[in-house]
């Protein structure tokens, strides 16, 4: 919970901050490679995070690294987020700042689980499907997942339609421990 706040608050800062001056596209690409960087290897977010470590020596090394790999403001940011000790959270601000650059740009991310590989048709009927339905461009990501026995369950911004048979499985399970045998 507390992520999803902190999420929220630094990366429409950060977002204002990008759109203000007109660099909303290099924050885009800045902190995406950013966010793939912090998925490889946790040890710098390790570091940063860590209470033992001064003040002095987190902002050194966000110069060193990033001085000459980011905008200035784009530096600056990773300063305050730092002061404010709320650096364990930038993978979180990171998400939400590519999510709100998306919707900008009318883009939204959908994840769809199946047990199978979609086809070429069903991809693209159930694109069209999402897109009708939130009138912005999907991108679609799949999963496979074999729990859910058969179906698909999508998860579409803060929506998850579960139509997977496992998931109608214990519906019916839990209104059949209901009946009353008499």
């Amino acid at each position: 919970m507390l992520a999803q706040q902190v999420a929220k608050k630094y990366s429409h800062a950060l977002f204002d901050l990008a759109k203000e001056k007109k660099l909303l596209d290099k924050a885009w690409d800045q902190f995406n490679a950013l966010a793939v960087y912090l998925k490889k290897d946790s040890t710098f977010l390790d570091f940063m995070s860590a209470p033992q470590v001064l003040e002095k020596h987190k902002i050194d090394l966000l110069k060193k690294v990033f001085q000459s790999r980011l905008e200035k403001p784009f530096l600056d940011f990773l300063f305050v987020v730092t002061d404010k000790h709320r650096i364990n959270f930038l993978p979180e601000i990171i998400d939400e700042f590519d999510r709100l650059v998306r919707a900008e740009r009318g883009i939204s991310r959908a994840t769809c689980i199946t047990t199978i590989s979609l086809s070429d048709s069903e991809r693209k009927s159930l694109i069209e499907q999402l897109a009708k339905k939130t009138s912005m461009k999907i991108e679609l990501e799949e999963k496979i997942d074999k729990s859910i026995i058969g179906g698909m369950i999508v998860i579409l911004q803060n929506q998850i339609i579960d139509g997977s048979v496992k998931y109608h499985l214990s519906l019916l399970r839990n209104k059949l421990m209901r009946v009353k045998v008499h």
